[in-house]
């Protein structure tokens, strides 16, 4: 298959992408930094509406899997500004690249996060539960609202 991946720098995408290879798929990366870019890597800035197409033609799947990384500093508001710009803005840039597509992917897996559920406790959850409150759970919602460009083309 080829494959787009998103995010193959973090935590998920670098042990990813070594296991898709290593079964014999083809790998493209959406990079933000020129220094990644080259064979199977090209540009994409979400903050300036920007992705290269030509990394867009020819896919059976898209994994996207790029966000700020929660785990770095304290989260001052403009730390919270970029953990939801960097899900919000490049998941809806991405999905609405693969809708204008002529042959977009078969599929779209777009990461989200347990915080959808937001601090419920002991509560047990599934997929099936109310999204919580605060920053993580709006966060999270917005995120995956973020896909509706693809969802509505299928």
């Amino acid at each position: 298959m080829n494959i787009l991946i998103t995010g193959s720098s973090g935590l998920i995408g670098s042990s990813l992408v070594p296991l898709l290879l290593a079964e014999g798929h083809r790998v493209v990366r959406l990079v933000r930094s020129p220094d990644q870019a080259g064979q199977a890597a090209f540009l994409w800035d979400p903050d300036a509406g920007e992705i290269d197409q030509a990394a867009l033609q020819g896919l059976d799947a898209v994994v996207h899997l790029a966000g700020e990384n929660i785990a770095r500093g304290r989260w001052t508001r403009a730390t919270k500004d970029r953990i939801r710009n960097s899900r919000v803005r490049g998941t809806r840039l991405l999905s609405e690249a693969l809708a204008r597509l002529e042959e977009p992917p078969r599929v779209l897996v777009s990461a989200s996060a347990v915080g959808y559920y937001g601090d419920r406790g002991e509560e047990i959850l599934d997929e099936g539960s109310a999204p919580g409150v605060g920053f993580l759970a709006e966060t999270c919602q917005a995120w995956e609202a973020a896909t509706e460009a693809a969802d509505r083309r299928g």
